[in-house]
């Protein structure tokens, strides 16, 4: 299983956006495009709720 830096995750969707915008691509490669982008935006999001899960940790007044 791959393990991607949030920037990394990042990085590589903005290129599936610029690819998919561009348009040219047949529909196989459109639907794939699209399922890497799904898959690096989920990749992202669990970057950011950690980082949001820590955030929340380290200033809890408990």
């Amino acid at each position: 299983m791959e393990e991607l830096s949030y920037e990394q995750a990042r990085a590589e969707l903005a290129g599936v956006v610029e690819k998919l915008e561009a348009g040219g691509a047949t529909l196989e490669e459109s639907l794939a495009l699209w399922e890497r982008g799904e898959h690096l935006a989920s990749v992202c999001q669990r970057w950011l709720d950690g980082a949001r899960a820590r955030l929340d940790a380290a200033t809890s007044t408990d």
